[in-house]
């Protein structure tokens, strides 16, 4: 299989050297810079516990010189996939399988949603750009359960977990999807299939829609925020807004804020990515985690006055340090 990743970062570089290592799997890149020439000169490596994995790659900034290919995995950062959209359509034919292995609601996310229509999400589809460059019928849905690190370019640490949820955006158990499975769990990863993959794309989102924003504003590690009583009270009453809005589009939440920030806490003085992000100086993944709920409290008539607040401040303190796209 002709596999091409698009964003060869962490997440982008775990799945491509274990595909290229275990699964038999032709595997390319679409990359730049130091990534594209430690690609080319290294191929793919990931380091495991003590292992060194490998695999041959090829990597290229134009997406003409790989061709067509039977598996995109796009793993870039939301903000950045307005121009990777726009480059990506010679990797595309026909039966091209596109796995977004992404933060936040994906651009395709609305599509099949109750009482939203076809309208796309401005927040992460602003005008319908991505649905045309990309269209719904190339997706299968993902929900990525692992952690990982670049230590240099090219060069990615495993940290924790192996889970990838998969999921055709109609629930359906087709044949594109058994073939996913059957690829990435040769490379050794926990795959599950779902039949309700918005489901686990909004449940994912609600358990980190706060803590991203809180980190970056305050600085403060994933322990420290949960066990500030204000900071954590604040944190439940925009996940029980979230929830009321998952009602609402048929992403109901079977857990109560607290039960999930008792999972939350056992990770510990954890950074989120999005204080990662804030503190290098990149543009971080708002719209994707939170302007897009408040855009879905909108539109299905759900008051949302602690998502609000939690946009506005975040929104401002990522403008005043330049780490917003646009």
């Amino acid at each position: 299989m002709k596999v091409c990743i698009v964003g060869a970062g962490a997440i982008g570089g775990l799945i491509g050297a274990r595909l290229a290592a275990h699964a038999g799997a032709d595997v390319s890149a679409l990359a730049r810079g130091e990534t594209l020439e430690a690609l080319n000169a290294h191929g793919w490596r990931l380091r495991q516990g003590d292992k060194l994995v490998t695999g041959k790659a090829r990597a290229s900034s134009v997406a003409r010189e790989l061709g067509p290919q039977d598996l995109v995995v796009i793993a870039v950062k939301a903000p950045a996939l307005a121009t990777i959209a726009a480059q990506i359509g010679p990797l595309l034919r026909p039966d091209t399988i596109v796995l977004p292995a992404m933060n936040g609601v994906p651009w395709w996310f609305s599509h099949g949603l109750e009482g939203l229509g076809e309208q796309p999400l401005e927040s992460v589809d602003p005008g319908g750009a991505l649905s045309r460059a990309i269209p719904l019928s190339h997706v299968i849905g993902c929900v990525v359960h692992l952690s990982a690190a670049t230590t240099e370019p090219g060069l990615v640490q495993h940290r924790n977990g192996m889970g990838l949820i998969i999921g055709e955006p109609d629930g359906s158990r087709s044949a594109r999807l058994a073939q996913l499975h059957a690829l990435l769990a040769k490379a050794g990863f926990d795959v599950t299939p779902s039949p309700g993959i918005h489901r686990d794309i909004w449940y994912k989102l609600w358990g980190n829609m706060t803590m991203n924003p809180v980190s970056a504003i305050t600085g403060a590690t994933g322990d420290r925020i949960l066990d500030d009583p204000l900071v954590r009270g604040f944190c439940s009453a925009v996940m029980l807004e979230a929830s009321a809005v998952g009602a609402r589009i048929g992403c109901a939440i079977d857990q109560d804020p607290e039960a999930r920030h008792a999972v939350t806490r056992e990770l510990g003085a954890f950074k989120t990515s999005m204080l990662v992000d804030a503190e290098r100086g990149r543009p971080i993944e708002l719209d994707a985690i939170v302007t897009v709920v408040h855009e879905l409290g909108r539109r299905t008539g759900v008051p949302t006055p602690n998502i609000d607040a939690l946009l506005g401040l975040t929104r401002l303190f990522a403008r005043t340090r330049g780490l917003l796209a646009n």
